[in-house]
């Protein structure tokens, strides 16, 4: 059986939070996170979302490709106009993982690890990613689409993917169906933005976020990596900075990484 979204469904389970009566499916379609960044260059309102059962042209962070077989994965965007400045936008990033990856395990159990900034992965192999596009001033972003890639029911992988990528059908027998996962990530990522963009409660909201991906990520503190940037480096991860980016221990001292790009030094996968 074709695991299938209903939106009239997916519009009532959401109708008390910021996403509800403005949900999007499109049977197929190029990438979610190019449309929604079209529509809200249009106007299109906060808490947009747009999905698709199938993604043709489906992009990750870095100009990755991401594989979006049809009915087999969740591929959606969030538009969001958020009250922040540009330097802020990590944040939405780094909230989005955490919600994420709280919405997968109280759906399947499945213990994900967070890979700094918001990729989601399973016994080091990627099982969902996140990626972040804003159009932004120095002090005010416009807008900002958060795009949420979940491998969900994919059976196999191509052989260059196949020792990097997994599928939550693959790991656990308690694959909920596409649309209750769905509403399980935008249900927490409501909570997750709503605390972010409450002015009196955002220093508190980025602390908090700050302590969880400490607890909740291999990635934060003591590994070794490979950063690819800047030429490219080595170093052993030494927490995280006060505005939530990466520190690396190399031998010539401490680096931040700004662009993500960090891999596991053993593989640089």
């Amino acid at each position: 059986m074709v695991d299938t979204l209903d939106l009239d469904a997916l519009n009532a389970a959401l109708a008390k939070t910021i996403f509800g009566g403005k949900l999007h499916i499109f049977p197929s379609i190029g990438s979610t996170n190019t449309l929604a960044m079209q529509e809200a260059a249009k106007g299109a309102p906060h808490g947009s979302v747009y999905i698709a059962e199938e993604q043709t042209a489906g992009k990750g962070r870095g100009d990755h490709a991401w594989l979006s077989e049809p009915y087999a994965g969740l591929y959606v965007s969030i538009l969001l106009r958020p009250q922040m400045a540009a330097a802020d936008g990590l944040w939405l990033s780094l909230a989005t993982g955490l919600a994420v990856q709280a919405a997968i395990e109280n759906a399947t159990g499945i213990v994900t690890d967070i890979r700094w900034p918001n990729d989601l992965l399973f016994d080091g192999r990627k099982v969902g990613g996140i990626l972040l596009e804003m159009n932004a001033e120095a002090e005010h972003v416009r807008y900002a689409v958060i795009g949420i890639g979940i491998n969900v029911n994919h059976r196999q992988f191509p052989p260059e993917l196949r020792a990097v990528a997994t599928s939550l059908c693959l790991e656990t027998d308690r694959v909920p169906a596409r649309q209750d996962l769905l509403i399980a990530i935008l249900d927490s990522l409501m909570h997750e933005i709503n605390s972010l963009m409450t002015p009196e409660n955002h220093a508190s909201a980025c602390a908090g976020i700050l302590a969880r991906l400490e607890k909740k990520s291999s990635w934060i503190c003591g590994k070794q990596v490979f950063v690819d940037e800047a030429g490219g480096y080595t170093g052993v991860t030494a927490g995280l900075d006060r505005n939530g980016f990466l520190r690396v221990q190399t031998a010539d001292g401490v680096r931040t990484v700004l662009s993500g790009g960090v891999r596991d030094r053993s593989s640089k996968g």
